[in-house]
This record gives C-alpha cells, structure tokens and sequence, in this order.
C-alpha cells in the first residue's frame, strides 16, 4: 500500500507546490502591505515589532473560511465566541511593553496563538493561557508545527497569571477585564509592563499600561478599545 500512495501523492506534487507557491506570494505581499499601511503607517516604530509582524504568517492563525481576510485591518472570529485582534492592535500592545530580547513575557487570551507568536519572535520566552481548552490545544499544535520551542502554552484561568515562571517582565491581556487582576500586577517584575484593555463587554473598553516603578504601581490609560470580555471562574 505505501508505494502506491507514494506514487498518488507524488504525481500531484507539481501542481500542488506551483498552487502553494503561488498563495505564497499573495500573502508575502499582503502582509507587506498590511504592515506598511495599517501598522507603521500608524506611528509603530519599534523595529522588533515591526520585523516580527512582517514575519509572523497570520493566515495560519484564521480558520479556512477567513483566509483571504488574514491581512485585512480588522479582527476576525477563529470559533468558541473569540476572535483573532486587528493586526494594528497586536502590533500596539507590543510595542507598549517595550519588547527585549531577554523578556520572559505571560499572555492571557492563547486565542488561536498569533500574539504569542508575534511576542516569541522579540522576546526570550512567552507563557501563554487559554481558558477555553479546545483553542488552547489548537495553538499548541499550530506553534509546535510553526516551530517555535520559546512558547508554552495553558488551559486554564488566566486571572491567577502563571506564579511558577513569574516575575515577569511584561504581560499582555487580550480580553476586557472588569478591572486589573491583582495576581498579574504580583506577578510583573519590578520595572515590568502589562497591557491590558479594562471595560464591560458592551462599552468601549479602556486599553491600561500598568507599570511597576520604584516599588509603585502606575497605571496610565492610552486608547479606547473594544476586546472580547476577560473569561474567569470564580
């Protein structure tokens, strides 16, 4: 039996690889496109950022019925009542927390793992929480088969953050909290940054930087947002 679907499979290949180079180069320049026009067009200027959104491939990130939406400048829904960001917003809450190489960085809201893989491009190591197991699952699978070994990811309830990798030197949450989990704030490293948009699920949502500094915490906000609502079991 192997030797004839060796065959099977390998009669296609020519057509095959000529229609995948050709998908290819339509996303290569969508993507270009999408950072040109929608993210530095926009001010984001952080070099890392803006070389890991060129990178980082978001068409594998959306289901198969919004492929051909991957690089459109809006959010997209990727199943369980959740959706993937706007590409401009990913882009903006990275560079809000000052990415560096050594980073060891918590994301709440795994979704379907294109933050944590725009994050693990510019930083050391990324922790990821999903509360909804199947998408936590998908993304693990999605990010060990793109290749990266800098991101481990969780099912479960993110308000706690992570305590066994913590202090962290930035989290970034990618649901509308009702207000700013006290366990995260525990959890940044002195000097640390987390992002983290605040508000009900029907208003317009508030996106907070909270930073530690000299033993305070400063919370200032920076743009109004809308984020799907921050899931946490009581």
């Amino acid at each position: 039996m192997i030797p004839s679907l060796l065959k099977i499979v390998c009669s296609g290949i020519p057509v095959l690889l000529l229609g995948i180079s050709f998908q290819q180069d339509r996303f290569a320049v969508a993507r270009e496109q999408m950072v040109n026009q929608q993210i530095e067009a926009r001010g984001i200027s952080h070099r890392g950022v803006l070389a890991a959104m060129r990178k980082v491939e978001r068409h594998h990130f959306v289901p198969e019925a919004y492929r051909q939406l991957a690089y459109a400048d809006q959010p997209l829904p990727i199943g369980y009542g959740q959706t993937i960001s706007q590409p401009y917003i990913v882009a903006y809450m990275t560079e809000l927390i000052q990415p560096r190489p050594h980073y060891n960085v918590l994301e709440i809201g795994t979704g379907s793992g294109y933050q944590a893989a725009v994050l693990a491009e510019i930083t050391a190591w990324v922790y990821t929480i999903e509360i909804v197991e199947e998408l936590a699952c998908q993304a693990e699978e999605l990010l060990l088969n793109l290749g990266y070994k800098n991101i481990y990811v969780k099912a479960g309830d993110g308000y706690s953050g992570w305590k066994e990798h913590a202090p962290f030197d930035a989290i970034v949450v990618t649901a509308a909290a009702d207000s700013i989990p006290k366990p995260l704030v525990e959890q940044l490293k002195e000097g640390g940054i987390m992002v983290i948009p605040v508000g009900g699920e029907h208003q317009i949502q508030t996106l907070k930087v909270v930073e530690k500094k000299n033993g305070k915490v400063i919370i200032l906000n920076v743009a109004p947002v809308r984020f799907v609502p921050f899931i946490h079991k009581e």
